[in-house]
């Protein structure tokens, strides 16, 4: 029994792995696999330039409108004069967009509320004498018409 336990804690160093050796050279080689795939995608990028005949930076400066016009291609001239034009369109859109008042909202919602708790009063008064007695089933006529302006209201609503 003693010969099994020493064959069990027996170690040989030379059949071991290091794996801390093997966990750096794999980083080593994603690293320069990396470098190899931007430098292959910086090489795609400035063979797209040449096809297409525009420099990507002059585009980008175009869009930024910190291009000297003088510079510029006219397909150039003619995209920040687009851009221009879009935006100034946008401008006057916003502009004349009107909005609803500030109560609008609360008072919608208020009158919904109101409306409901009108009905839900008259359900539980006893025989139907409240919100406004001797009217009877007409605190539901008006809990309804109150819930329906509200309604109403936000179909109106900007």
């Amino acid at each position: 029994m003693l010969m099994a336990d020493e064959e069990l804690h027996e170690t040989d160093s030379n059949n071991q792995k290091d794996w801390q050796s093997e966990t750096s050279s794999s980083t080593v080689a994603d690293e320069t696999a990396n470098k190899d795939t931007e430098q292959n995608a910086e090489n795609a990028s400035a063979e797209e330039d040449a096809a297409y005949g525009v420099n990507m930076e002059q585009v980008q400066a175009a869009l930024n409108a910190t291009a000297d016009k003088a510079t510029l291609t006219p397909q150039m001239q003619r995209m920040m004069n687009r851009q221009a034009e879009n935006t100034k369109r946008v401008e006057e859109t916003i502009k004349g967009t009107k909005s609803n008042p500030r109560w609008f909202v609360p008072l919608f919602c208020a009158l919904m509320i109101i409306g409901l708790i009108w009905c839900v009063v008259y359900y539980l008064s006893p025989s139907g004498s409240w919100p406004i007695p001797n009217i009877g089933a007409w605190n539901l006529g008006i809990g309804f018409a109150l819930i329906m302006i509200g309604f109403l209201m936000t179909m109106g609503w900007r």
